[in-house]
């Protein structure tokens, strides 16, 4: 997954250089290369993150004895 954003981010790097205007080259940089790449990294982190949202069962019994011993 990385080698492609790498990838992507190198030509986009590329053409940014090769640009005719400073305007041109930050208007390259942003809507072909940040938000592409940011919704790329987004997409497929979606996994990583959905794993550590989930709690594991051992997480909440110690969380539920934790919220007992404190009502006391």
């Amino acid at each position: 997954m990385y080698i492609v954003a790498i990838g992507w981010a190198y030509v986009i790097l590329m053409m940014a250089i090769t640009a005719s205007t400073i305007g041109k080259a930050i208007a390259i940089l942003i809507f072909l290369g940040v938000i592409p790449l940011g919704l790329f990294a987004y997409i497929f982190g979606r996994p990583k993150r959905r794993s550590m949202a989930v709690p594991d069962e051992e997480t909440q019994q110690s969380d539920a004895a934790d919220a007992q011993s404190n009502q006391r």
